[in-house]
């Protein structure tokens, strides 16, 4: 298969990303396709928009016709086909839940509103059918549960067919559905012995750490399997770590690159501001949907880049409150790779590494949910073992430029009075309700 690719898309929030690698995992091409915005109601999606984009970023990669496609995105996610409607993560249906438990809240959800008869589907299951794939099928990463009445379950890695040729892609290309951007992260990151962890980034942000199930009960009760055997994957994802910036960008008028460029000449500690980043709730470790965004210590000389400053760094202490609720089991992080796009700022990522007090690794393809799309068609195509059936250091990983933590006084403060605040909106919200 000399000169031959494997391609990942990853299926975000506003763009789908892609990217293809060749036999020894090296980058040769990526892209991306913005999805533009949906006016749906919070939480739903178009599913059809999704696959426009990612064949519009497969086209766009100019890296040649790949031998597979491997398929990923933001989850839980459950697609009802024949409605043409989807619920993400980011609709309240079963957000309490755990990963399976949110894709059966969000199926009976749409069936009570879009009636039954419809077989409910993964993201990327539903992507790997529309383009000639198996409607049949669902993919499974190891140790998990299938979902009941989403179709016969098969490893990830594995493929369900080919490309028709009617989508706009070429025909005859082999089709691998793989699973969710946190998964696909770890396994493209090397998340392979306990004590490393991960950030994928994104709009929402979150921490994972791999643990061995003896180092504590609580690893082997809720973690998740990792893609090497004997090592699990615990803490969770956050919920508007990137977002917040987003929104910071459209009240101010400003780039997001610009309020980076803002908050680099503010020193740690934003001058006494702090943000509470829940502008849709929270997930790990509050697990508290009804919270909501605040900003404390405002003041008239609180400048754009202030609040900017004061974002980057709520997004460090968000991180930082998931590792210290682990640590109080004994499960410790002494790295994290850090990807998507907070990984290209260095700024980001220096305050991540100094807050957290550990390195922090940060890889030359950024986009790593699809790089790891692009390992399971290598592992659909016989070129890397499938997730749980390989070793450490069988899979190939992009380069990584490490960023090492510096003890900044400012940061050690901050991060006990965001938790202290996060504390106190917690109780306010259990007493209104």
């Amino acid at each position: 298969m000399a000169g031959q690719v494997v391609a990942g898309v990853d299926i975000g929030t506003g763009a789908a990303r892609a990217v293809a690698l060749d036999r020894g995992g090296r980058v040769v091409a990526g892209s991306e396709a913005w999805l533009g915005p949906q006016r749906l109601p919070r939480g739903e999606a178009d599913p059809y928009r999704w696959l426009e984009g990612l064949v519009l970023a497969v086209e766009q990669l100019g890296a040649g016709i790949p031998v597979a496609l491997g398929i990923g995105g933001q989850g839980p996610t459950t697609v009802m086909p024949a409605a043409r409607r989807a619920l993400t993560y980011r609709h309240p249906a079963g957000a309490s839940s755990d990963f399976a438990g949110q894709h059966l809240a969000q199926a009976e959800e749409m069936s009570r509103h879009h009636g039954g008869g419809d077989r409910p589907r993964q993201m990327w299951d539903f992507l790997a059918a529309e383009l000639g794939g198996s409607p049949d099928t669902q993919a499974v990463w190891p140790g998990q549960e299938p979902l009941e009445g989403f179709g016969d379950p098969i490893p990830v890695g594995s493929t369900v067919g080919a490309t028709a040729g009617d989508s706009g892609l070429p025909g005859g290309i082999l089709l691998a559905p793989g699973a969710n951007d946190a998964f696909l992260t770890a396994w493209a990151a090397a998340i392979d012995r306990p004590g490393k962890g991960f950030d994928p980034g994104g709009r929402t942000g979150g921490l994972g750490v791999a643990a061995a199930p003896s180092d504590h009960p609580v690893v082997s009760e809720h973690g998740i399997p990792g893609h090497v055997p004997g090592v699990y994957l615990v803490g969770g994802p956050a919920a508007s770590h990137g977002a917040m910036l987003d929104w910071w960008s459209s009240m101010t008028g400003r780039t997001v690159p610009d309020l980076i460029d803002a908050a680099a000449g503010v020193e740690p500690g934003s001058d006494g501001v702090i943000v509470l980043p829940f502008l849709e709730g929270e997930r790990a470790p509050r697990w508290e949907p009804d919270l909501r965004a605040e900003i404390h210590g405002l003041g008239p000389a609180s400048a754009r880049g202030v609040v900017a400053r004061a974002l980057l760094e709520a997004s460090a202490y968000g991180l930082a409150h998931i590792a210290r609720d682990l640590a109080r089991y004994g499960i410790t992080m002494n790295r994290m790779v850090s990807s998507g796009a907070p990984s290209r700022s260095s700024l980001w990522v220096s305050i991540k590494a100094s807050v957290l007090g550990v390195p922090v690794d940060v890889p030359s393809c950024p986009e790593m949910a699809a790089y790891g799309a692009a390992l399971a068609a290598g592992s659909a195509v016989g070129w890397w073992p499938r997730p749980g059936e390989g070793e450490a250091g069988d899979w190939p990983a992009p380069a990584f430029t490490t960023f090492e933590p510096e003890a900044v006084t400012a940061y050690e403060e901050g991060l006990d009075r965001f938790i202290a605040l996060g504390d106190e909106a917690t109780r306010r919200l259990r007493e209104r309700t």
